[in-house]
């Protein structure tokens, strides 16, 4: 028997046999393959989301930067933070928030009935006696903001709701032109 060794350094190896041509095509083809799912499906990924973010940014830009009221109810959220209970039934109903780095606004109107009325000033905390005759409580900042004017037909009535720090102070405008149906405008401002 005899006793094998390893090979000693300066040895030279023996040969390998040549790699056939189409193990090394698979070869190859198996590294192009990986170079790809491991570099380009991120990539592709991450073009995509930037396109996306991008289309979203605009999306906000165009929201925010529009002026003026949006027909619709404000959301949940808004409702409760502003503390403006917008009673059932409501109807062309309408809102616009501003946000500043001093106060921030919520400008709400809406038409309802005689008892939605009482309701949402009830829920806000007042009465509908504290509605006092032509007084027009928004301010003229706020009515260029929103576009409203209140110098129209009907009956105008007008309070200011305020409250302590950090609830909001709402300024109140009632048209009492149809009756049964007043038209409600309300700005309710925070500071942050």
């Amino acid at each position: 028997m005899t006793a094998e060794f390893p090979q000693q350094a300066g040895v030279p190896e023996a040969p390998r046999p040549a790699e056939d041509r189409r193990h090394m095509i698979r070869r190859r083809a198996l590294t192009l393959l990986i170079i790809v799912l491991l570099i380009g499906i991120p990539a592709g990924y991450l073009v995509i989301s930037a396109g996306q973010s991008r289309a979203s940014g605009k999306d906000k830009e165009a929201r925010y930067s529009a002026t003026g009221l949006t027909e619709g109810w404000p959301s949940k959220l808004q409702r409760r933070l502003y503390q403006v209970p917008i009673p059932n039934p409501a109807w062309w109903v309408a809102s616009y928030e501003t946000n500043n780095w001093k106060t921030s606004r919520l400008y709400v109107e809406f038409e309802t009935t005689d008892a939605g009325l009482s309701a949402f000033l009830t829920a806000m905390g007042v009465q509908q006696g504290d509605l006092e005759r032509d007084d027009i409580t928004i301010s003229d900042r706020d009515r260029d903001v929103t576009g409203w004017t209140f110098d129209g037909p009907g009956t105008w009535s007008g309070l200011v709701h305020e409250q302590e720090n950090p609830a909001p102070t709402h300024d109140v405008v009632v048209n009492h032109d149809k009756p049964g149906y007043p038209r409600v405008y309300v700005v309710s401002r925070t500071v942050p």
